[in-house]
C-alpha cells in the first residue's frame, strides 16, 4: 500500500473518531438542555399553584398579609432569577415561604377542611416530588456531561469547541433533609 493511502487511512480515522466525538458531545448537551426543560416546566406549575393557594388561605387566614407578601416576593424572584445558582437559591427561599404558608394554615381547622385546600395542597405535593425526580434526572445528565468533557482524549475536542462543564441544580442539605409538609 502506498504512504499516502495509509496517510488517508489516518486521516480518515482521525476524522471519524473528531466526527464521533462531537455528536456525543451534543446529544449529551442536548441530553442537558431537555433535562432542565423538565426542571422548569415542574417549577412554572408550582409558581402556577402558589397564587391560588395563597388566595384560599388568606380567605380563612386575611390577617396573615406578612406572609403572603414574602410567599408573593420569594415565587417572583424564584420566576426572575436566571443563573442556575441563582435560581437554586430562589427556589430555597421558596420552599421555607411554603412552609411558613403551610404552618400558618395549621391553625385554621375549616381551612385544613377546605376541598379546595386539599386539592391544591396535593398538586403542590405532586409538583414538589416531580420537581426532585426531574432535579434528579438533570443532574445525572450534567455528571455524564461533564464526564464526557473531562476525560483524555475528549477533552481536546471538547476545549476546543467551547463546550463547558455544567453546574448541578440542588437545594440546600436542611431543605433536602426536610421535605415541605403538606399534610393537614
Amino acid at each position: 500500500m502506498p504512504i499516502w493511502g495509509i496517510i488517508l487511512i489516518i486521516v480518515i480515522a482521525i476524522l471519524g473518531w473528531l466526527i464521533a466525538v462531537y455528536n456525543g458531545l451534543i446529544r449529551s448537551k442536548n441530553r442537558v438542555d431537555e433535562a432542565w426543560s423538565d426542571i422548569d416546566v415542574q417549577l412554572k406549575r408550582r409558581y402556577d399553584l402558589i397564587p391560588n393557594l395563597v388566595e384560599t388561605v388568606k380567605a380563612y387566614a386575611g390577617h396573615e398579609k406578612e406572609v403572603f407578601q414574602k410567599v408573593t416576593e420569594a415565587r417572583s424572584q424564584a420566576m426572575q432569577a436566571k443563573s442556575l445558582d441563582d435560581k437554586g437559591k430562589a427556589e430555597n427561599m421558596l420552599g421555607q415561604t411554603l412552609k411558613s404558608l403551610f404552618a400558618v394554615a395549621e391553625n385554621y381547622p375549616d381551612l385544613k377542611a377546605s376541598t379546595n385546600f386539599l386539592q391544591l395542597q396535593d398538586e403542590l405535593s405532586d409538583t414538589e416530588n416531580k420537581i426532585q425526580a426531574a432535579r434528579r434526572f438533570y443532574n445525572g445528565n450534567v455528571r455524564d456531561f461533564n464526564i464526557k468533557i473531562q476525560v483524555f482524549p475528549n477533552t481536546l475536542v471538547a476545549g476546543l469547541l467551547g463546550f463547558k462543564a455544567r453546574e448541578f441544580f440542588q437545594v440546600e442539605e436542611e431543605q433536602e433533609r426536610e421535605a415541605p409538609q403538606v399534610k393537614f
